[in-house]
């Protein structure tokens, strides 16, 4: 018989894998905006992105939940503290992408579970096994590794692990419906948005880049940019953080594959090295996982 808590888990894992498999096809898409700047492309996506939430919280009738949300100060203010992580995260990933740097930007992906992992056990007390430190040991190891073979962190991936991770984090702690959740963030930043782009007009730049093509991408970044967030936040509040860890290497699959088969980057050696460490992480990591879950099932 299927317990209410193995049923979350499994839809926790088909959100997990929705939102990942999304994510991992985002440089193709951010790249048809790649001529137009960063904060431009940012202010667009979040205005576009709230006009998709707030007429899903319309046809689901839950302006109510939103309205309590903003009532309470202190879900209002992780809420705030989330925005700030996923603005700059966004924000990160739209110049990567457009500076043809999706190689670092798809390292910071593969990061990310290892980070989700050490907030893990930092902030929320889970424990690992001798074999997930051995994990995030090698990962650290590989970051170290070009960090001292190119003179310089590889910023841009540490920047992408670290805000996503915390992102995460703050979204878990917060007993909020993702929708709700999402809606009030992007509303959070509407402001800023909406004036960025009101100076740019006044400046005499096109708001839309120009032509119909630029538009509707900026357009369709919306529902591009709040379907796969709604679906993290889902699977984050349904399974355990470092469990969650586990799926995170799809995106950044498919944004190195991108990266090197459709853009024509080439790692250069001491960045293979990297990435080499990053997936012996993963590897150690997963297969610990599936060691621990097959011990569980015959414990009965």
């Amino acid at each position: 018989m299927t317990t209410p808590a193995a049923a979350e888990t499994r839809k926790g894992v088909l959100f997990a894998l929705a939102c990942y498999g999304a994510w991992g096809l985002f440089p193709a898409f951010w790249k048809l905006v790649a001529g137009i700047s960063p904060l431009e492309v940012l202010a667009h996506r979040v205005v576009w992105s709230l006009v998709v939430v707030a007429a899903l919280v319309s046809w689901s009738q839950r302006w109510g939940e939103v309205l309590n949300l903003i009532a309470s100060r202190r879900r209002l203010l992780v809420l705030t503290a989330s925005t700030a992580c996923i603005s700059v995260n966004w924000l990160i990933f739209i110049w990567a992408v457009g500076q043809g740097n999706v190689l670092e930007a798809s390292m910071g992906y593969f990061l990310n579970p290892l980070v989700n992992v050490a907030l893990g056990v930092l902030v929320l007390k889970e424990r690992l096994r001798m074999l997930q430190w051995v994990a995030v040991a090698l990962a650290l190891a590989g970051v170290l590794e070009l960090a001292v073979a190119t003179g310089r962190p590889p910023w841009v991936a540490l920047s992408l692990a670290c805000t996503f991770g915390l992102y995460g984090l703050l979204r878990k702690r917060l007993p909020v419906t993702p929708l709700v959740g999402l809606t009030v963030e992007t509303g959070l930043l509407l402001p800023l948005a909406i004036g960025y782009l009101a100076w740019r007009s006044w400046m005499g730049a096109p708001l839309f880049g120009g032509n119909l093509d630029l538009a509707a991408a900026l357009v369709a970044g919306g529902p591009v940019t709040a379907l796969p967030l709604m679906w993290f936040a889902a699977a984050a509040t349904r399974m355990r953080y470092a469990t969650l860890g586990f799926f995170q290497y799809i995106a950044p699959t498919g944004h190195f594959l991108l990266a090197v088969f459709a853009y024509g980057e080439v790692p250069g050696p001491h960045h293979m090295v990297t990435f080499a460490c990053i997936w012996l992480a993963i590897a150690v990591y997963c297969a610990d996982s599936w060691r621990a879950y097959r011990a569980l099932n015959r414990a009965g």
